[in-house]
């Protein structure tokens, strides 16, 4: 364990390695999400809806958000904007999870309906 003393000289060249597999992943994941959204123009419809729905979703997140400067432990400042960013992905959260468990909720009241 030549990491655990100090000597990172064996360790390195196994984290680029590791980080460019990665990268290289990351692209051809997206480039073939894209490809397969271009080839249908459903797909791509639905999927432009969905991305515009979570834009209005972030968009209330961040209306409905406030900024204050907040002092750290580290005795670093949270700056006005940082803190309002950080309510925006709170509220946000709160919004995503209450729609997942009402179409959870809507769904089974549909499916006991039909029975």
């Amino acid at each position: 364990m030549a990491a655990g003393t100090g000597d990172f000289g064996t360790v390195s060249p196994l984290v680029s390695l590791a980080i460019a597999i990665l990268v290289i992943t990351v692209v051809i994941t997206v480039l073939f999400s894209l490809l397969n959204l271009a080839s249908s123009g459903q797909k791509l419809k639905k999927s432009l809806i969905f991305i515009g729905c979570f834009l209005v979703v972030l968009g209330i997140a961040y209306a409905a958000s406030t900024g204050v400067e907040t002092p750290m432990k580290d005795g670093e400042v949270l700056s006005a904007s940082g803190s309002r960013w950080v309510g925006t992905g709170l509220r946000m959260f709160y919004i995503l999870a209450a729609l997942a468990i009402l179409s959870m909720i809507l769904s089974g009241a549909k499916k006991l309906l039909k029975r």
